[in-house]
């Protein structure tokens, strides 16, 4: 809920004055909004409005390249026509007025009685109203504009900033509305400022779909689904009321509300942009973020704006707007001929490996898989142990870090020896695990790898226990920790010892071994964490065994099998 106020009714107007303190090298405030610093050559005069609470839009969409000013109303309520009046009378620059705004009804009048003033004056004044929303009526023309908004204002500034006529910038406003759809669901209502509860509710676990930015519920509440279940929605809903010629060029926006986080968004375009490239649609210069919102809303939307020779240029161009800023110019100094590179063995720089090394490369792959397998069952376990004093994720980690490091010895070729595979599995680890517990383990395993020629004709039991002892011995230094702190060294180096020291066969040597990193591992219950994220929260570990300590005991186990 909105928790910073003073009077509630005055917080439109006192957080407008901070705005345009902030920006006041680029704006000036007039009595009902905002405007644009004059450009050096006179241009027509895009003003949009409507209530506040959707911040970016609508003063934040003012400045060169975008709106010449904004009209700033109460929370969710049209500005008067007076107000109107006033930031386009002072915005005119002698080329005419277009007021733009959402299709509600208070906007719709008092817009409409602005012109009429503006007019009487000798202004010529034109009006296009943003129609995006599919939810809110089967027809076109009785749809409410949401973030839609952002596209069809765009598109006028640019052609404003063009130098186009007054017709021009109207007629592509109009033709940007027509082109333009969106789609939005609220995972949670908004709250007014000084209201103790907010506007709607929306169940746990469901979501209202087709919500407006008033604080409008949706027009149905389904099951909130998962990101990719959603993304699915968003876009089979947005295509299916498509313009008529559509082309195969977008413009899109998944626009957060209010509190929906931006990862979550990425999230979201992460399922969206494949399926609109799967529809045969070219993405250009999509948008993520909040754009057009509905103060502390929960909620994403989707908009889809089709292009055509005349909208795309509009759409990239550059802009500088207090909240939105779109610059050509630095991009073209990046080179875009650069091809990711790959964590897997480089085919061109193997070393040729021998027969024996071949055969210990496919005991490494098989381990690997066993690996992954033992992380993704062992995941929930690992979480809740570490969540005693960390934050529940070493789980998560391992299963990213196997699971990557089987990836890289998957797509490996076929002659990469043990040493090939085993480097390349460290460094999609380090890579993808991420973390203190990521890097310790690519480095160590790279560490380990150095220690193999996948050349060598034979391999001892020794070979083996070398390779323990430097990917031990990377631990040590890597970390800065030692036996007795509470980490996985309380397992893996009473277990590097131990297989040193035992003088039987290497399969008997490793049993006993793991036998003793596990003992080891659980004793880490009885101890105080002296490293790491679990040190603050020390007394709160006592009596739970080291959660990095068990998975390297774990691990060490199902190796022996293995290996």
């Amino acid at each position: 809920m909105t928790k910073l106020y003073n009077d509630p009714a005055e917080f439109s107007d006192e957080q407008l004055e901070g705005f345009v303190d902030l920006y006041s090298d680029r704006l000036a405030q007039v009595p009902g909004g905002v405007i644009s610093l004059p450009p050096k050559t006179p241009q027509v005069a895009v003003i949009v409005g409507g209530g506040s609470g959707h911040y970016p839009a609508f003063a934040g969409l003012v400045g060169p390249g975008f709106a010449s000013g904004a009209v700033v109303g109460n929370i969710f309520t049209s500005p008067s026509a007076a107000h109107v009046y006033s930031v386009a009378k002072a915005a005119d620059q002698g080329k005419g007025v277009v007021l733009t705004f959402g299709n509600y009804a208070g906007d719709n009048m008092n817009f409409g009685i602005a012109a009429k003033m503006l007019r009487a004056e000798g202004i010529d004044t034109r009006i296009v109203v943003v129609k995006d929303d599919i939810a809110s009526d089967p027809q076109f023309d009785n749809r409410r504009g949401i973030a839609g908004d952002f596209t069809v204002f765009k598109a006028m500034g640019a052609a404003a900033a063009a130098g186009k006529s007054l017709d021009d910038v109207e007629r592509l406003g109009n033709l940007a509305n027509r082109r333009t759809r969106t789609l939005g669901v609220a995972f949670s209502g908004c709250t007014m400022p000084g209201a103790k509860t907010p506007l709607f509710e929306v169940k746990t676990g469901q979501m209202g779909v087709g919500l407006g930015i008033h604080g409008e519920p949706g027009i149905r509440d389904d099951v909130r689904p998962s990101a990719q279940e959603l993304g699915r929605l968003l876009v089979r809903t947005v295509l299916k009321d498509a313009p008529e010629e559509p082309g195969g060029r977008i413009g899109v926006i998944v626009n957060g509300l209010g509190t929906t986080k931006y990862e979550e968004l990425f999230l979201l375009y992460r399922t969206i942009a494949p399926l609109l490239r799967d529809a045969g649609y070219e993405i250009v210069h999509p948008e993520v973020g909040e754009l057009v919102t509905s103060l502390d809303m929960g909620g994403v939307s989707l908009t889809v704006f089709w292009l055509d020779d005349e909208l795309e240029p509009l759409w990239t161009a550059d802009a500088y707007a207090a909240a939105y800023r779109k610059q050509g110019a630095p991009l073209g100094t990046i080179d875009e001929t650069y091809e990711g590179k790959t964590t897997a063995v480089d085919e061109d720089s193997l070393v040729e490996a021998s027969a024996r090394a071949l055969e210990i490369a496919q005991r490494v792959r098989t381990a690997a898989s066993a690996v992954a397998d033992l992380m993704h069952e062992q995941e929930a376990y690992l979480g809740e142990i570490d969540a005693y004093a960390g934050d529940g994720d070493h789980g998560r980690g391992m299963v990213r870090g196997s699971d990557a490091a089987l990836n890289a010895i998957e797509e490996s070729p076929e002659k990469a020896g043990p040493a090939s595979l085993v480097k390349s599995a460290g460094r999609s680890w380090a890579m993808q695990a991420g973390g203190t517990s990521g890097v310790l383990w690519g480095a160590s395993l790279e560490a380990a790898a150095n220690t193999i020629d996948d050349a060598a004709e034979d391999f001892a039991d020794a070979d083996l226990i070398r390779a323990v002892r430097a990917f031990a011995d990377s631990m040590v230094t890597l970390g800065g920790a030692s036996v007795g702190d509470k980490t996985l060294l309380d397992a893996l180096l009473p277990f590097a010892d131990s297989l040193e020291a035992h003088g039987g066969s290497l399969h008997e040597a490793w049993a006993a071994a793991v036998a003793d990193a596990k003992e080891s591992a659980e004793k880490t219950s009885e101890l105080r964490p002296q490293k790491g994220r679990a040190r603050p929260l020390a007394e709160k570990s006592v009596g739970h065994p080291d959660p990095g300590a068990i998975s390297m005991a774990m691990i060490l186990e199902l190796l022996g099998k293995s290996l």
